[in-house]
């Protein structure tokens, strides 16, 4: 039996624009981690949303079967980088099963915040 859901949200995204400590282990940065525990590849879809501009996406991943892989939100290029300092939120969709959870560290000074939350599945 196949864990997890076809689509996620993520409500709350947010990249700092400044980081404190050495690259890249201590970047700023938000990633969502996806676990695929069924026995296909998992073809994943992002869409980026934002307060005042159109959506951009679809970034695209591939989270092979019985695996798991973190994306960088901030390591995301194509089609286009996501801004910085800027709030967003996401749209992840899968046409295999996953499971989504979604993390910032927020090392803007010495003192660094690490924040983990699972998204909101829909279906």
């Amino acid at each position: 039996m196949a864990i997890g859901r076809t689509q996620w949200a993520i409500a709350e995204g947010y990249i700092p624009g400044t980081s404190h400590g050495p690259a890249p282990a201590m970047t700023s940065h938000e990633a969502a981690c996806l676990l695929n525990a069924g026995e296909r590849d998992a073809h994943v879809e992002i869409m980026v949303y934002f307060t005042d501009r159109d959506p951009v996406g679809p970034y695209r991943a591939l989270v092979p079967a019985r695996r798991t892989v973190h994306l960088r939100f901030n390591e995301l290029k194509d089609p286009e980088e996501i801004p910085r300092d800027t709030p967003y939120a996401s749209i992840i969709t899968s046409d295999e099963p996953i499971v989504v959870q979604h993390t910032r560290l927020d090392s803007r000074q010495a003192e660094n915040a690490l924040l983990s939350t699972i998204a909101y599945s829909e279906a």
